[in-house]
């Protein structure tokens, strides 16, 4: 998300000042009386040259439909890196299965959902971080971490998300058991954002797996019936409850296009 920063080529101003800064106007001694001044010739600056620092006045494009339709949560702003920290699930086939007969059903009420690329419970909410932080944030992470105990999770409840700004709903898998020890790890993670003036987690967090989402709130369509098929259809999944249970090894860190791994003990 961040680049050193970049000279950019502007002519604002440049016919106005003379070579120590000062403006020259006519009639102010800047040329002997009886003279006439010398034209000022603009030359044209090559594409060549013009093209080989795109964007350096402005921030990237914003195009949501390059993405789904997602929205930005904060404006970008160059050496401004959004941060996430997580623990990650690595999708099995049989997971993969359960998803497979899952996400088909919901769409019969939300046509427009659609799974989500990588799966992973979220310890942190997204924060900005400059780029010069970023190493010490996740050096002070990777400290808390390193004493912290390994454990076992279930995630089997099926629940109904939307983020903050309601732009966009979930389909996820809520936490049943493991979640004390959840609670402890969002402890050490907030212990850091602190330390560096970010924003903690949630006060009563509900630790969940994504499926799938779409744009907007579609609360409505997916809560009730829906909600108690796809529940139906998770306590029916042959081997469910080895399926769904998975043990926790490490937790990332992922700052603009960076990811870090920090081994739990």
């Amino acid at each position: 998300m961040s680049a050193a920063p970049l000279v950019g080529y502007s002519s604002s101003g440049s016919e106005d000042e003379s070579e120590d800064g000062r403006q020259t106007r006519p009639g102010n001694g800047s040329h002997r009386r009886g003279q006439s001044p010398l034209p000022r010739q603009r030359f044209p600056v090559p594409d060549s040259v013009l093209n080989m620092f795109p964007g350096t006045e402005e921030g990237p494009e914003d195009d949501s439909t390059k993405h789904g339709g997602r929205v930005r949560t904060f404006p970008h702003e160059r050496g401004n890196w959004a941060t996430h920290v997580y623990v990650p699930y690595e999708a099995k086939e049989e997971f993969l299965d359960l998803l497979d007969v899952l996400l088909p059903h919901a769409q019969t009420y939300v046509p427009r959902l659609v799974k989500m690329e990588a799966f992973h419970l979220s310890l942190s909410q997204s924060v900005v971080l400059r780029h010069h932080w970023i190493l010490p944030f996740v050096q002070a992470l990777k400290a808390r971490m390193a004493s912290f105990q390994r454990f076992f999770f279930t995630a089997n409840q099926v629940k109904i998300y939307t983020n903050q700004e309601k732009t966009r709903t979930f389909i996820g898998l809520e936490v049943t058991s493991g979640h004390a020890q959840f609670l402890d790890l969002v402890s050490e993670v907030d212990r850091v954002m602190e330390e560096f003036h970010l924003t903690t987690f949630y006060q009563d967090p509900s630790f969940h797996l994504s499926l799938a989402w779409c744009v907007g709130d579609a609360r409505l369509q997916l809560e009730g019936q829906c909600l108690q098929e796809l529940q139906a259809i998770v306590d029916g999944f042959e081997d469910a409850e080895v399926l769904l249970r998975v043990y926790i090894e490490q937790v990332h860190c992922k700052s603009g296009n960076k990811f870090f791994s920090m081994p739990l003990k």
